[in-house]
């Protein structure tokens, strides 16, 4: 019997793996550790929450390794620029950034009449329209707002040819200009000729300009300025959004043609949010943020923040599917995860040094300290049992 072939290069490929594998990693933290900065010390929190919102309207997951070391720059890159600029403008970017290119697979999908699909027959190739439906479904329209299967794969056929750069099995990928690689990349040859029509719109053939077009209607359209304006008056004014609030940050959004602004101080105006009683509980990543900012934190190591949002159950960046982490308390609420955070606020108290929970507390809840939680700070064995016990208190839960 003839001895196994031995393939020389496997070693040196299997090194690369790992070392690429470590970088990412460490690139991720970093990337972590720098949004935790910024929610810890940034001047703007209400601003701070919003990046945090929309970062997690349009998910990404690191759990697709070429995704780990883009999840960060995509919020920095393409959402924080944009976050007081317009709706279109940050749908836009993040649309063609390349975390969100490769994730949803769009850097792979090949238009199936395309110069390169017909020079490619021997090659398995085809259309994707994972993007394309999750901007309709999640990004802009919703579900069940009057777009179509058709209208999915037409959207699809007019984003083929949207790739990355030198990165993943896409046909970007055999562009090797390291300046240019893990960059957006059009490629007019592996884009699907002809025109497409959408919603009942006619798109003529306009090579990367023709997604760009369907892009801009969507990110106008009634549908989305209701999508939009209920996902953020659940976020802000509790589970049920006020259905006079979502009206209202509606008609704000389609009369600014989508000015974030404009809509931001439409929901601040909102009485709905602005109710005595807290009525959102927190999800792990605002408790974390919330906690640090209580005990004065203003440095981070990169990995201390990863290791504490796996323990809470919300890794950064890593929500497992595209329509991102829940915005209600039953995903958050559960008997375990608040036995995390007790352990979580038990730590943080016993590293913490000389607090004074008691003298804390009527600074952190002015108005709304209640006498219950008050008796219980007072009757703590110890300074840090105190703490422990503000940090998971009601009021420290709620928002």
């Amino acid at each position: 019997m003839a001895p196994e072939a031995i393939d020389p290069g496997a070693a040196a490929r299997q090194e690369a793996r790992q070392v690429i594998g470590k970088q990412s990693r460490n690139d991720y933290g970093a990337a972590v550790a720098a949004r935790t900065m910024a929610a810890l010390t940034g001047g703007a929190p209400f601003v701070e929450r919003l990046v945090h919102f929309w970062a997690n309207h349009f998910a990404v997951s690191t759990e697709k390794f070429e995704v780990m070391a883009l999840a960060g720059p995509m919020e920095f890159e393409a959402i924080r620029p944009h976050v007081l600029g317009t709706f279109a403008d940050m749908l836009n970017a993040v649309e063609r950034h390349p975390a969100m290119l490769l994730y949803l697979d769009q850097a792979v999908s090949i238009g199936p009449d395309s110069p390169f699909a017909v020079r490619k027959t021997r090659r398995r190739t085809g259309l994707n329209e994972n993007l394309a439906r999750e901007i309709m479904e999640l990004h802009t329209l919703g579900v069940r707002s009057g777009y179509s299967q058709a209208d999915v794969t037409e959207f699809a056929r007019a984003m083929t040819g949207w790739t990355v750069a030198g990165i993943g099995r896409g046909p970007g990928a055999r562009i090797q200009d390291d300046s240019r690689a893990g960059s957006f990349l059009f490629l007019d040859d592996v884009h699907q000729p002809g025109d497409r029509t959408v919603m009942g719109k006619v798109y003529p053939a306009a090579g990367e300009a023709q997604a760009q077009a369907v892009l801009s209607d969507l990110a106008v359209h009634p549908a989305t300025a209701t999508h939009i304006a209920t996902k953020l008056a659940r976020h802000f004014a509790g589970d049920t959004p006020p259905p006079a609030m979502v009206a209202r940050l509606k008609t704000a959004f389609l009369k600014s043609g989508g000015d974030l602004p404009t809509v931001y101080r439409a929901l601040v105006a909102s009485p709905e949010a602005w109710v005595t009683r807290p009525l959102k509980f927190k999800s792990p990543w605002e408790w974390y943020v919330s906690t640090q900012r209580a005990l004065g934190t203003t440095t981070v190591q990169p990995g201390v923040t990863v290791g504490m949002m796996n323990q809470l159950g919300q890794p950064i960046w890593q929500p497992g599917q595209p329509i991102g982490y829940d915005d209600v308390a039953a995903a958050w609420a559960g008997p375990d995860a608040i036995m995390r955070r007790v352990e979580a606020a038990e730590r943080f108290a016993a590293r913490a040094g000389p607090v004074d929970a008691r003298a804390l507390a009527p600074t952190l809840f002015p108005a709304s300290l209640s006498p219950t939680t008050a008796q219980g700070l007072s009757r703590a064995e110890s300074p840090a049992q105190a703490l422990a016990l503000l940090l998971v208190a009601p009021e420290s839960l709620r928002r």
